[in-house]
């Protein structure tokens, strides 16, 4: 259990070294290149992560696989989407990065401050035991439920919410022959893991 412990630490300390050093690099560029048009530049992408646009409602207008690593840069119309506020959605492999922007008059303006990274959990069983880090870098609250297969139906076994920490790892014994549901809830966004013990 304590090596377990310690893993769940040094990757907590991983994902922490990894956005510090995302933060003093350009996350993304935004360049007009035509009468209401824009490209968008994103540094870092690999194969397989997704791009979307959603509106304020998180209804989908927009989404594209990404299939080439490395830098991805594409010309955009956004003058065409009603007045309202809206999100380019990078999901990548353990990160969400959230880019805001706001059409209105069909101007387009974005704002670098609230542009944001939401990190996804870690999760990984050995034995009886599951090992769960989430960072959670403004302390927000992060809720872990544990849901216990019994007779096809998946019941609540255990619940908890964790406030103001920011590199958050957990272990928890599971008994062996079941089946469990694990959600994570942060950021208005849930995670879920399915496990066979």
């Amino acid at each position: 259990m304590k090596n377990l412990l310690t893993k769940s630490i040094l990757i907590a300390t991983l994902f922490a070294t990894i956005h510090s050093n995302a933060a003093t690099e350009p996350n993304y560029g935004v360049i007009p290149y035509d009468t209401g048009k824009m490209a968008l530049t994103l540094e870092n992408v690999s194969s397989g992560n997704s791009l979307t646009i959603k509106d304020s409602n998180g209804i989908i207008l927009y989404k594209e696989l990404i299939k080439t690593s490395g830098t991805y840069k594409k010309g955009f119309d956004l003058t065409a989407l009603p007045d309202g506020n809206y999100v380019f959605e990078l999901n990548k492999d353990l990160e969400i990065k959230l880019i805001p922007f706001t059409v209105a008059a069909q101007k387009v303006e974005f704002n670098k401050a609230e542009a944001k990274s939401i990190f996804k959990p870690y999760i990984r069983q050995k034995d009886n035991k599951v090992l769960i880090s989430k960072l959670a870098l403004n302390g927000e609250p992060v809720t872990i439920n544990i849901y216990a297969n019994s007779d096809d139906t998946y019941k609540l076994s255990y619940s908890e919410t964790i406030k103001g920490i920011k590199a958050i790892g957990k272990v928890y014994e599971l008994k062996r022959g079941a089946s469990y549901r694990i959600t994570l809830t942060s950021n208005n966004k849930e995670f879920t893991t399915f496990i066979n013990n």
